[in-house]
């Protein structure tokens, strides 16, 4: 059994792809892919205030600085 018609279905898949990559990007699926998970998260102004004067990371908000997937606030100075 030859496997040769498997050449021009992966070119066709990739075209496929390829196409949806472009059609993402004209119609703006990358626009912003941080900002929703940025927006939901509260931040305290006591310690935006801190950060301003310090200068320091801890612009971050207290509830991302702890969550256990975004890592611990040491790993990010």
């Amino acid at each position: 059994m030859s496997y040769l018609f498997l050449i021009p279905v992966s070119i066709g898949m990739a075209l496929i792809g390829l196409a949806a990559f472009f059609w993402a990007l004209r119609h703006d699926q990358f626009d912003d892919p941080d900002g929703a998970g940025a927006r939901i998260l509260p931040c305290d102004e006591d310690d935006a205030a801190a950060a301003a004067q310090a200068g320091s990371s801890a612009a971050i908000p207290s509830t991302a600085r702890t969550l256990p997937w975004r890592g611990s606030a040491s790993a990010r100075l």
